[in-house]
């Protein structure tokens, strides 16, 4: 006799319960992850885009902040294709992170290979930002 309940009649998708991941997990999927490094005179960011092409990749800087965005397209499969089961992501992807307001989009540069993004840009300081001091009550 087991301790554990089973219903012998859902047995037909074996691995769904093994292959589920939680909604928090699933969610990283569509944030590229990235490595800052901190170099003598600049920042470095790498960002893996795997499966992106260049052509779907852009890059905007606004208010000092620089958003990475980019499209993966979906496989094709014919009609006749079944799936047994699919978890790559397609669709639009997106990060965003402080570069500092005294970068201009003339200080990055960005290059794509192999699916990963480098961006680097000048490091700047506390000093070179237009920071406003609030007083406490």
């Amino acid at each position: 006799m087991s301790l554990l309940p089973r219903d012998w009649f859902h047995n037909d998708h074996p691995f769904n319960d093994f292959f589920h991941l939680s909604k928090d997990f699933q969610q990283s999927f569509f944030q590229p992850k990235i490595d800052v490094t901190e170099k003598k005179d600049h920042i470095e960011v790498l960002a893996e885009l795997p499966g992106v092409k260049k052509e779907d990749i852009d890059l905007s800087l606004q208010n000092g902040v620089i958003t990475l965005s980019a499209k993966i397209e979906e496989s094709t499969s014919s009609e006749e294709d079944k799936v047994i089961r699919k978890e790559r992501r397609t669709g639009s992807i997106e990060r965003s992170f402080s570069v500092g307001k005294g970068v201009s989009e003339k200080d990055i540069s960005a290059s794509f290979k192999d699916g990963l993004l480098k961006l680097c840009f000048p490091k700047t300081t506390a000093a070179d930002e237009d920071t406003k001091k609030i007083s406490l009550d």
